[in-house]
């Protein structure tokens, strides 16, 4: 894709406040740590449910909630916070139990994670037929199923689960239950941009800001980047530059979701390192690089803070954030609990900062 000629430094852009819808808070010291970050950009995140043991019933999802309302800072930058709650679907989730969360307010989704695709997820759905019940139950309250989208089979080639996911299981799921809410999370690939395009209203995706910003060289050339690894994990440049299309179209069927996902750096830094790339310190600024890399600012309010809160049925957030061109070096590392983690960036520049006025 064509480069276009960057906005002067010091512009600023004001644009409604975000939400993040797709966000792992983890559980325990490290979450305080990671809402320190989340709160500064986001006015609601939808949180993750793969914690161990996984978030499955409606009482662990409200005590989860619970326990993230206690660990947010004192002093919150948008003057609210409100994280939105999923629950993990399983092959015996039941319908009563859906439709129970649901009718709290405060549980918005379930998420289907293939059994073994990511991380915490061996609890998950091994055969999409076992969960008909409970997703007819979410078609019929208009309960989003938000999905992450790769088949986790073995012999299957990383980078093809997700165009594999889209055949074998989204377009059955799609046509048996086309009224189902849906959300394909952080796709990845131009295969996963051209089904959204091509489907009902009813299914939207999430796209990442590092999937906007880097192919699979970030990761491999020079050497292994563990910070870098993430699932679904990036692909080719073509898949890229097809994601950025999407982003920046004006299209309402896609939208932020930033799976910003910390681990401790012993975790990330080791022969077998965990899955997940930390951006909740600097998302909206990286997501604004990348529209600002084709052109496109004016297309990165509605992607950010209208089409999620929309495909959700939430109302937009009244509070504004300003965004201003002023580069600043991301720290090499943040406090994670009794640990640290190792950031996106860090250590390099981030184009873009949050305006303090």
């Amino acid at each position: 894709m064509a480069s276009q000629i960057p906005v002067p430094d010091g512009t600023k852009l004001t644009i409604t406040l975000p939400d993040d819808f797709h966000h792992h808070f983890r559980d325990g010291p490290s979450t305080a740590n990671v809402l320190e970050h989340a709160t500064q950009q986001f006015g609601r995140c939808i949180a993750m449910p793969n914690l161990k043991p996984p978030v499955t019933t409606t009482e662990m999802a409200l005590e989860y909630r619970q326990r993230i309302l206690s660990s947010l800072p004192k002093d919150l930058t948008h003057g609210t916070f409100e994280p939105l709650m999923t629950l993990f679907l399983t092959d015996n989730t039941t319908p009563d139990e859906v439709k129970k969360a649901f009718a709290t307010g405060h549980i918005k989704a379930c998420k289907y994670y293939p059994a073994g695709a990511t991380t915490n997820s061996d609890a998950g759905v091994t055969d999409v037929k076992k969960t008909y019940p409970a997703l007819r139950a979410m078609e019929e309250i208009g309960m989003v199923l938000c999905i992450h989208s790769e088949v986790s089979t073995p012999g299957i080639d990383i980078f093809d689960r997700e165009p594999i996911f889209i055949d074998n299981i989204i377009k059955p799921l799609v046509k048996d239950m086309p009224k189902l809410k849906i959300v394909m999370e952080h796709i990845s690939t131009q295969e996963a941009v051209d089904y959204v395009f091509s489907s009902s209203d009813n299914v939207k995706a999430s796209i990442t800001c590092h999937h906007l910003l880097y192919n699979r060289n970030a990761l491999l050339v020079g050497g292994i980047k563990p910070h870098f690894y993430c699932l679904p994990i990036l692909k080719r440049e073509t898949h890229r530059e097809a994601l950025l299309r999407a982003a920046t179209s004006g299209s309402n069927k896609f939208f932020l979701g930033t799976d910003s996902a910390p681990h401790a750096v012993e975790n990330k830094e080791s022969a077998c390192g965990c899955a997940g790339a930390y951006t909740a310190h600097c998302a909206l600024q990286l997501y604004a690089e990348a529209f600002e890399s084709v052109g496109a600012l004016d297309k990165l309010e509605a992607f950010c803070s209208f089409n999620g809160a929309d495909h959700y049925q939430l109302p937009r957030n009244k509070q504004k954030i300003t965004l201003e061109k002023k580069s600043w070096v991301v720290p090499k590392r943040y406090s994670f609990g009794h640990s640290q983690l190792v950031p996106l960036r860090a250590g390099e520049a981030v184009a873009w900062s949050i305006a303090s006025d």
